[in-house]
């Protein structure tokens, strides 16, 4: 009979689901908050503005930025590590990862736009291929602008080349 309830004991401790989590457990998620925080700590303050995070996170960020020493910015990861336990991070995750996925798609234009304004400089047949893709393109001001890249001198040619880009991205954004 006494062996019968050590048995009973023992098979409602392995049913029971509210039994407090192992160490490690405790640790990997203390780890992972702390990860999270220093990704945010690598934000700028003017990215970190556009974020919707609690005002006490926000403010153990901004001094984190303001910490001139390694180890105060290392103590201070810590306290938002620590902090990060009382929010939830999903929302806070969410958000990262859309602004891992901007970062990516802003590097993708980006590497269009150069390619486009490469090939406009170098190739004719370029000129032709944009404007059956942005027919809504000004016509008479590309060429302009690639007549000023082309014929420029050394010291004017990186000049008119920004200004063909900065056209070029608009006219993509607004198509």
């Amino acid at each position: 009979m006494h062996h019968q309830h050590w048995l009973g004991i023992a098979m409602t401790l392995e049913h029971d689901n509210s039994a407090p989590e192992s160490k490690s457990a405790r640790k990997r998620e203390a780890e992972r908050l702390q990860d999270i925080g220093k990704r945010l700590s690598t934000l700028s303050l003017d990215k970190l503005e556009h974020l919707d995070l609690p005002s006490t996170l926000r403010a153990a960020l901004t001094d984190f930025h303001r910490f001139n020493s390694h180890g105060a910015q290392r103590r201070q990861l810590q306290f938002i590590g620590k902090l990060m336990r009382k929010f939830d991070t999903q929302a806070i995750e969410d958000q990262l990862a859309t602004l891992d996925g901007e970062s990516a798609q802003a590097r993708y234009q980006f590497n269009q736009l150069e390619q486009w304004r490469d090939r406009l400089i170098t190739d004719a047949n370029a000129l032709t291929e944009f404007i059956q893709l942005y027919p809504l393109v000004d016509r008479q001001h590309l060429r302009q602008l690639l007549k000023k890249v082309n014929s420029a001198d050394d010291q004017h040619r990186r000049a008119h080349a920004k200004q063909l880009f900065k056209f070029l991205r608009e006219t993509m954004e607004n198509s």
